[in-house]
């Protein structure tokens, strides 16, 4: 799974690298991002890039209550197309959810040791994910979650599953709700190249989401 994950980078950065338009308000640097939060995402609309704040934790349009969403963090791409929440945003709703690293936790005999994962260039990327928006509120809210696949050669020493990253390549077809070859769509829910990716241990602190300082991300012997 991917539960929790980082965005450092500028604004204005961000939209040299992906190409979209924003007027969401400010972005500031996040050092632990966690399920439940706004995060920032980028949908297309068959002719543009708009960045998004969403909410982390999918709502499908017809749920009844929107604490569904804490269950619906992450969707596993073998049944992205056939599992009744995703199936629907999977054909028409597809979008970017942007990151510079993300953590996952190794078990060890002294307890769960996060770590971070990262490009090996330090650049920020793409994850995957489906959206949707809920009316059954006060507001419209909008919701995402992050497809998860089968970890490459750099994760896997620490856990079964990573976030899928997308290639820039394909960034055109997964963001144009036109396009709904849905074979060709699920081949590119494949672990990201080893390497690319790189690795190292972080403070236990990131265990608890109240922590969002800068230090989270600096590696373990550093500290």
């Amino acid at each position: 799974m991917c539960g929790r994950f980082t965005l450092t980078e500028t604004i204005q950065k961000l939209q040299m690298a992906f190409e979209f338009e924003y007027s969401g308000g400010e972005i500031v640097p996040r050092y632990n991002i966690a399920p439940s939060q706004n995060i920032l995402t980028v949908i297309g609309n068959g002719e543009q890039r708009i960045g998004k704040q969403m909410k982390w934790g999918l709502v499908p349009f017809w749920a009844k209550d929107e604490k569904i969403g804490f269950k619906m963090i992450n969707a596993r791409a073998e049944g992205i197309d056939s599992k009744t929440s995703f199936k629907t945003p999977f054909k028409r709703k597809r979008c970017l959810i942007l990151a510079d690293g993300f953590y996952e936790w190794r078990k060890t005999e002294e307890g769960k040791q996060p770590y971070r994962f990262i490009m090996k260039d330090e650049e920020p990327f793409a994850l995957a994910g489906v959206w949707d928006t809920w009316n059954k509120g006060e507001n419209p809210l909008m919701s995402c979650t992050i497809i998860t696949t089968d970890p490459n050669e750099v994760t896997e020493e620490v856990h079964d599953r990573m976030p899928v990253i997308l290639k820039k390549s394909d960034f055109e077809d997964w963001l144009n709700p036109n396009f709904n070859d849905t074979d060709y769509l699920k081949s590119l829910l494949v672990p990201y190249p080893a390497e690319k990716m790189d690795k190292y241990p972080v403070s236990s602190k990131v265990n608890s989401p109240k922590n969002e300082r800068a230090e989270l991300i600096s590696p373990l012997n550093s500290l």
